[in-house]
């Protein structure tokens, strides 16, 4: 049955571009709906001050080589002295480990996001489901095995038809996470229509229920900057200078006494 299916010209028309359409706009306007209702994330200040401290001593690891020794053991002293040093001063700071469920505006945030993410996606896909079930629209260029029915045959049921056959229901929620790289060419980067995108965060959000301590990651880098030893990288630089200069210096003089000759 599969070998002799031929598709109506009219799907292509009716339902396989209507699908891809619908979904694209759909993509467009829940963009500009989640920038609209969007809301302004507070930060903490002290939040800042530690991610820069923490940028900050590990550029002092990476680059202190270009560092002389005295001013590399002045930045080392103000982020690890045992009394007054950023990180042990920090360790010691006495901080409460903020609950996502009690906090209003995240559990706004989360709402919309249901709204503007969720609550598109379930509604176009029924109304797709009703008003396209049972066409058959496309057929992928490569042969499928059986275990890859169920997903791209959602609402057909035939046991004979070939695995490659794509049915609208299925060819929309293609679209909804294949239309990523035309979303990021019309909208940028950091578009609101990703729906990949958009999963990945809302997973992301789930883990922060569990915020990671960040004594832990002061005490990590405490120790990464205590072991790291300085090694000045430009220590001979001014005899190299001074070689090469006179080493120019002298093909430049008897450079001038052979034209002299």
């Amino acid at each position: 049955m599969s070998d002799d299916l031929v598709l109506d010209p009219d799907i292509r028309v009716w339902v396989f571009l209507p699908i891809v359409v619908i979904t694209f706009f759909v993509g467009i306007l829940r963009h500009y709906v989640s920038i609209l209702i969007s809301s302004t994330k507070k930060i903490e200040l002290q939040q800042v001050m530690d991610s820069q401290a923490m940028i900050r001593s590990r550029l002092l690891r990476e680059n202190g080589k270009y560092l002389p020794k005295q001013s590399f053991l002045i930045r080392r002293h103000y982020f690890n002295d045992e009394e007054t040093g950023y990180f042990k001063v920090s360790q010691k700071r006495q901080t409460a480990a903020p609950n996502p469920m009690t906090d209003p505006s995240m559990m706004t945030d989360m709402l919309k996001g249901n709204v503007t993410n969720v609550l598109p996606m379930i509604l176009i896909g029924g109304w797709i489901n009703w008003t396209f079930s049972g066409f058959v629209t496309t057929k992928v260029p490569f042969p499928l095995t059986l275990r890859f029915k169920p997903m791209l045959q959602r609402g057909i049921e035939l046991m004979s038809l070939d695995a490659s056959w794509v049915s609208s229901a299925s060819w929309y929620f293609l679209n909804v996470f294949g239309l990523r790289s035309i979303y990021a060419l019309v909208l940028g980067e950091n578009n609101a229509a990703d729906q990949t995108r958009l999963m990945n965060d809302q997973m992301s959000g789930a883990a922060m229920a569990m915020p990671t301590d960040p004594k832990q990651a002061f005490k990590a880098e405490w120790e990464a900057l205590e072991i790291c030893e300085h090694q000045w990288a430009l220590k001979n630089t001014e005899n190299e200078l001074t070689g090469v200069s006179l080493n120019s210096l002298s093909e430049n003089s008897s450079g001038d006494t052979r034209n002299s000759n």
